[in-house]
């Protein structure tokens, strides 16, 4: 196990690897570079690093502590978990494991299932609606915690089915900005894991051991959509290898003047 001084103690009793030491350095410098690609970094500022107990968050969380560990990140961070009072939702389990850790945190309970299973048909999916009430109490204690932004573990493949989402379903050409400001123009919305793999977090959190709560509210609805752009990617992965990392590329790589929007390029004035 490891146990040295080169590493926050944050990993302390992570798997003594050559492969997990590759993984978490891989972790650490993907999420460095979407840091200052994106301009993330005003020093001073406190981040409100939203911990939903599933495997990007923790990744997030631990990958942002090494990097303040480090002198890479002059921010405070502040753990939070919104308790959105879904049945059988282990309260304790977040509580418990960031005081173990020693992280600055705030636990809110708010009973959004309530509303989102009354307010939406069982037919339906929640997600919409659930995202919606959740960023608004994240929103408020964001500005009660004195905090400038609101930090999200989504990662890359995230951002590449909120794309395809919105190209097959929506009509348009958009993502999950990796950097927002609200409409209020005084809270942040940042996604620091945007250059990182799903997979990558996975492999971590598995190898970390966390105590992984899984999300029942929406994870339990079948045939949702963005499920369904996920097993298409998956097949596309199989069958050819990288396909992810392409489709990532392409989004950072736009070329307005061979698109079709008159609001982003001056076709007339050619």
């Amino acid at each position: 196990m490891l146990d040295t001084p080169e590493i926050h103690p944050i990993f302390h009793g992570a798997p003594d690897s050559t492969e997990f030491r590759k993984l978490r350095k891989r972790l650490v410098r993907e999420t460095r570079d979407a840091i200052e690609t994106y301009g993330m970094v005003t020093p001073g500022d406190r981040w409100l690093v939203c911990l939903s107990g599933g495997k990007d968050s923790y990744t997030l969380l631990a990958v942002l502590i090494e990097l303040q560990w480090r002198g890479l990140l002059p921010v405070e961070l502040l753990a939070c978990n919104l308790d959105q009072g879904q049945p059988g939702f282990p309260a304790t389990v977040l509580p418990d494991f960031l005081a173990a850790n020693g992280i600055p945190h705030r636990i809110e309970y708010q009973d959004t299932y309530s509303i989102v299973t009354d307010k939406v048909p069982s037919t339906k999916t929640y997600c919409a609606l659930c995202s919606r009430l959740r960023r608004g109490h994240l929103y408020r204690i964001a500005r009660e915690e004195g905090c400038r932004a609101i930090v999200l573990g989504h990662h890359r493949d995230d951002i590449i089915e909120t794309f395809l989402l919105n190209l097959f379903h929506g009509g348009k050409l958009a993502a999950m900005p990796p950097k927002l400001l609200n409409d209020e123009g005084d809270v942040y919305v940042m996604r620091p894991l945007a250059h990182v793999a799903e997979a990558d977090c996975d492999r971590f959190a598995r190898a970390m051991g966390y105590p992984i709560i899984p999300c029942d509210l929406c994870g339990s609805q079948d045939g949702l959509q963005r499920a369904q752009i996920k097993r298409m990617v998956d097949e596309w992965e199989a069958r050819s290898p990288g396909r992810r990392q392409i489709i990532f590329r392409a989004l950072t790589q736009v070329n307005p003047s061979h698109l079709l929007d008159p609001a982003l390029f001056d076709f007339r004035g050619l």
